[in-house]
């Protein structure tokens, strides 16, 4: 495995010779830098890796959400042709798991072409591994989705996008910046400067000096493709971590299942942010989709059936497989655990109905 000391030494070596790197170039060398990148040179998930997601905690979070585009799609007109789509799928896991519970939806798997964006090779080799003896066809980015119906999940994928992030000072903001202190990676603060495209945040009222806030350059342009997809018919969901309007620094770093500083291990940690919800709405075209309210992840998987699921799959467990499946259950939904944390949103066809769950 690469050693962090090479990625940073490249970095420091990069910034004397052009200048401190925004948050978001520093985020996408140490994720995807092709022989240095967190995401080129391992598995990051399970026990063994850095974090777990929800579909390798339980079977049922991909059952859930495979079951509610089964259900758009038949409200849809059952389309004979469609996009099965994931972004950022990890091993493959979520995919496997809709693929095996939609297979109850008569048609639906058959009229599905499997579609997964994601840039690590590394991943790639895993996620064909999961889903062999399916037709999967890879992309490196949104914009080789085909021009089909689109039914599209995106699980922890919008987190790990890079973000700016930008300080307000006045009637300006100063953007904070990765750069070189003593040979060590240090961040620091750039000149004064106007920035039309935040002024939003300042409504109902200017934010204080001092307020730190985020943008993810590359969201509008993933959800705006997206948008454009499922307006030929379809849905498009997205769970992550995250608030609306979220403010204040929300950069972290994940290794071994602990977090330390985003700078200590560049290559060698898991680098997300929080997700604006806000602005997926904002860049979603109203004249193509509606999107449905921002949903915590509890309240949508139990209104989409997963306590009633869970009831079913444990009568046919005792021991400690019954103690960890309803640990799994209560991780996925409690407020305490990951169902506040993260939301849900959903983009359907304008005039089309949102998606079972969505649409209360």
């Amino acid at each position: 495995m690469p050693d962090a000391r090479r990625l940073r030494d490249l970095l420091i070596g990069r910034i004397l010779a052009t200048g401190p790197l925004t948050i978001a170039d520093y985020m996408a060398d140490c994720l995807l830098h092709p022989s240095l990148g967190y995401y080129s040179t391992r598995d990051p998930f399970g026990t063994g890796g850095d974090f777990i997601t929800a579909p390798e905690i339980s079977q049922m979070f991909g059952e859930m959400l495979g079951l509610c585009l089964a259900q758009v799609w038949i409200d849809q007109g059952r389309p004979k042709l469609f996009s099965l789509v994931e972004l950022g799928p990890g091993r493959g896991t979520l995919m496997a798991d809709v693929l095996r519970a939609t297979r109850a939806v008569p048609g639906f798997v058959t009229a599905a072409r499997v579609h997964l964006v994601e840039a690590s090779e590394t991943l790639r080799q895993i996620q064909a591994d999961t889903l062999f003896g399916h037709d999967v066809t890879w992309h490196g980015t949104v914009n080789d989705l085909p021009d089909l119906p689109t039914f599209l999940l995106a699980n922890e994928f919008l987190d790990a996008l890079p973000v700016r992030q930008h300080v307000r000072d006045g009637n300006t903001w100063r953007e904070r910046l990765v750069t070189e202190t003593e040979g060590a990676l240090s961040f620091a603060l750039g000149p004064a400067m106007p920035m039309p495209e935040l002024n939003y945040h300042n409504v109902p009222a200017p934010l204080p000096d001092g307020t730190l806030v985020e943008r993810c350059p590359a969201l509008p342009g993933i959800v705006g493709t997206v948008a454009s997809r499922v307006a030929r018919g379809g849905t498009a969901i997205f769970v992550d971590y995250g608030h609306w309007r979220s403010r204040g620094d929300t950069l972290q770093a994940l290794r071994n299942h602990t977090p330390e500083d985003p700078l200590a291990h560049p290559g060698q940690a898991d680098l997300t942010a929080h997700v604006d919800f806000e602005a997926i709405a904002r860049a979603t075209p109203a004249s193509l989709c509606s999107v449905s309210a921002m949903i915590s992840q509890g309240v949508i998987l139990e209104r989409l059936g997963i306590t009633a699921r869970a009831q079913a799959l444990a009568q046919s467990m005792g021991g400690a497989r019954l103690n960890a499946h309803v640990a799994a259950h209560r991780r996925l939904t409690h407020p305490s655990d990951m169902g506040d944390l993260f939301k849900a949103m959903a983009l359907v066809p304008v005039g089309a109905a949102l998606p079972p769950g969505f649409d209360q």
